[in-house]
């Protein structure tokens, strides 16, 4: 089974974002354990601190490296002694996709830190932080986003979690490619038909015109993924 924690000063966003998503359901079929500690109970003294002024001077606050550090040291201890990776997503970090997704998704212990702030203190990220991650070139208030954002991509490519994985590895990015079009009832909508294609029951053409979508979606709509995806073409990978 497959364990996670996340690490928050603010437990009920990660809270409703179970209650409302995937991962609920990988909790209850369990695939899945998932822990929320909350930093807050970790805090330093009657006011449960855990952000102080930074060394030096300058703007904002750093979340503190005690209270971190003591609730990694409950996660880690509550998954055993198996490997830990443990993920903080931030500016620096390197940018999550699928492929990421993926190789995480074979990972049994993950551990979660939801910064806040100007970031936490360094020594924290060189003690306990095996990787951090970046989900795009912006700035958020808080980390429970990312670290859900990142949660959510890993848990639904673990077996048994969606009701049909196949769908899942046939998304945007899983084969280097963006998704193909989709189309539902009814058959025609506002004078827009369904392609024909799509309706005449052969499996062959139908794939064959899929792939050909995919590669038109990427080409005129990523074309950073265009050529990554020719160059690997090109080289003879698997497509």
């Amino acid at each position: 089974m497959n364990r996670f924690a996340v690490i928050t000063p603010i437990p009920i966003l990660v809270e409703t974002f179970i209650q409302y998503s995937i991962i609920r359901k990988a909790i209850s079929k369990k695939i899945i354990e998932i822990r929320i500690a909350d930093l807050r109970e970790y805090g330093i003294g009657n006011y449960r601190q855990i952000d102080d002024t930074p060394f030096g001077g300058g703007n904002g606050m750093i979340m503190m490296p005690e209270p971190l550090s003591s609730a990694i040291d409950d996660m880690i201890c509550w998954m055993g002694k198996e490997r830990v990776k443990v993920l903080y997503p931030s500016p620096q970090g390197q940018v999550w996709n699928q492929e990421r997704a993926m190789k995480f998704g074979n990972e049994k212990n993950i551990i979660m830190i939801c910064g806040h702030y100007k970031g936490i203190d360094e020594r924290v990220i060189k003690k306990y932080v095996t990787n951090e991650f970046s989900i795009g070139d912006f700035i958020m208030t808080n980390g429970e986003i990312p670290s859900m954002t990142i949660l959510d991509s890993i848990i639904r490519l673990i077996p048994g979690t969606l009701n049909n994985i196949d769908s899942a590895l046939t998304d945007s990015f899983s084969n280097q490619l963006l998704d193909h079009p989709h189309y539902t009832q009814p058959r025609v909508f506002q004078d827009m038909a369904v392609p024909e294609v799509l309706l005449n029951g052969n499996h062959e053409k139908i794939n064959s015109w899929r792939k050909n979508q995919r590669e038109i979606q990427t080409k005129v709509k990523r074309p950073d993924l265009w050529n990554k995806y020719l160059i690997r073409k090109e080289n003879g990978e698997k497509q």
